[in-house]
């Protein structure tokens, strides 16, 4: 069901931040019954764009309408109050409760002067049914696994029956199959008449689910076309100003001898890992690859002491070390970056300099603890300037960097620990095409310098695009490892589902 006339306009929308203009006369339109993908590098003034929409932000010029009513909403409850939704990237969700107290929170049924469970549950439920989402409205929201999370934030912005709805990277922490079941949703609806304003850094899933795209960049509008008429490089090229040829850099480094081998690792955690063996070289760089629930993660974090480990040996250059907490771990020359950034990366209210150097903090400190400012300063600009980190200052809060500066600071964090193995989990989640590139290049750059990298993805262009060999790990086990340059996703895949 698509019309001619506009559900929403937003029309030369400035907002600017001290010492920063995050939206310089943006724009977006939005016809009904069509999903409309918003994309740009991380910086590029989306995420500022919607929160103006959705009232976090007041605009500081500018015109929106909705149905062609002037609209501008002070609050996210008049936004939500008048059809416009907003499924955040950063679930912020009340652990302790269960799924149908969060999806009614501010706006429970009431019975009298009570609330009525009852209705409560049932309302939830026929929700749920009609989108298939198989969870019981009763579970509490800590129990559940992130995606189904994310599904349960979903259909909670359906359920304010809303005109506009937008979804900020929806599919980041989604398997292929609930990929799937998200675009069907979105399919229904599209079919009732609703906009979707689709966010997201994954180009074949934007063309495979947008009718039109709007491309940002440095707080402008730049593009606004028929998805039908784009192209990934045309997209790429857009938004970030410059041809960018190809996706990945050119792979130059060269894996040496066995700096560690891993043998029968099985951690104590159930559902963990059971098995795994393989070997990892100096310069090389191995990817993990397995469905979600693979316990690719475990992995590494068992290796770095995050998880017990209740079996195996982990031989570093021909030592055994016993990697019993993180920082044994880091001792023995290891790092990791974790998953989930904003939950265990970073500390956001903190300074960039504080955030670059904590992994690291004993070697400023002197005999009496005293810590030396000069040091700290001195490594701190070191990981601004190798890392390439646009940040006004070293006293900047993590907080205020996109999620691509946000991760260059944490790898430089790592680094000044002189670790000799890096494992990367999920290091280019949330970050756009430009910010993948310099985070791909700088992984291969350690390479080259001789560090082992292990690197956890789930998109598997990224795992054949930078790789030296692919460990595949199948409910707990290694399914195989295959060299890079001879394998495609469909064995990828087949062993992947070896043990299942």
């Amino acid at each position: 069901m698509t019309s001619t006339y506009n559900l929403l306009e937003m029309w030369d929308i400035c907002k600017e931040f001290p010492g920063v203009k995050a939206l310089d006369n943006a724009r977006l339109v939005i016809k009904p019954g069509t999903v409309h993908a918003l994309v740009g590098e991380n910086g590029a003034g989306k995420s500022t764009l919607m929160k103006c929409l959705f009232g976090i932000y007041s605009m500081d010029s500018g015109r929106i309408s909705l149905e062609g009513q002037p609209v501008n909403f002070s609050s996210p409850k008049l936004a939500l109050d008048n059809g416009v939704s907003m499924v955040h990237q950063e679930l912020d969700q009340v652990a302790e409760r269960n799924i149908m107290d969060n999806m009614w929170l501010g706006r429970y049924p009431m019975k009298n002067i009570i609330v009525d469970e009852d209705k409560m549950y049932s309302d939830t439920k026929r929700i749920f049914d009609d989108l298939n989402i198989d969870i019981d409205p009763k579970e509490k929201i800590k129990r559940l696994s992130i995606s189904q999370k994310q599904m349960v934030e979903i259909a909670k912005a359906i359920s304010y029956n809303s005109k506009i709805i937008v979804m900020d990277e929806p599919t980041s922490s989604l398997t292929e199959k609930e990929v799937a079941h998200l675009f069907n949703i979105i399919d229904k609806l599209r079919k009732m008449g609703c906009g979707i304003i689709y966010i997201s850094h994954k180009m074949e899933e934007i063309l495979a689910i947008s009718d039109e795209v709007t491309v940002m960049r440095d707080g402008k509008w730049i593009a606004s076309e028929k998805a039908g008429d784009f192209t990934i490089d045309r997209i790429i090229n857009l938004m970030v100003g410059r041809d960018m040829n190809h996706r990945f850099p050119p792979k130059d480094n060269v894996p040496g001898d066995v700096i560690l081998t891993v043998k029968n690792l099985a951690a104590t955690y159930q559902p963990s890992v059971t098995e795994a063996s393989f070997d990892l070289r100096e310069g090389e760089i191995l990817g993990i690859a397995g469905l979600v629930g693979s316990k690719r993660t475990d992995v590494i974090e068992t290796i770095f002491g995050i998880r017990k480990k209740e079996s195996g040996e982990i031989v570093h250059r021909g030592q055994v070390v016993v990697n019993s907490h993180p920082r044994a771990a880091i001792a023995n020359g290891f790092a990791m970056l974790t998953e989930e950034r904003r939950q265990t990366g970073i500390f956001s209210i903190l300074s960039v300099k504080f955030n670059a150097i904590i992994a690291n903090i004993d070697a400023y400190a002197n005999k009496l603890g005293v810590i030396s400012e000069s040091k700290t300063s001195k490594d701190t600009q070191w990981v601004i300037d190798s890392m390439n980190v646009k940040t006004p200052s070293q006293n900047t809060k993590m907080r205020s960097l996109s999620g691509g500066n946000q991760q260059k600071v944490i790898l430089g964090r790592w680094l000044l620990t002189e670790p000799e193995i890096l494992m990367l989990d999920e290091p280019t989640r949330g970050i756009d095409v430009g910010a993948k590139y310099e985070i791909y290049q700088l992984i291969i750059d350690l390479a080259k310098r001789g560090k082992g990298v292990i690197f956890v993805s789930s998109e598997m262009p990224e795992l054949l695009g930078i790789s030296d060999r692919i460990m595949v790990m199948s409910n707990g086990k290694v399914g195989g490892i295959v060299n890079t340059k001879d394998t495609n996703q469909e064995e990828i895949l087949k062993l992947a589902s070896k043990y299942l």
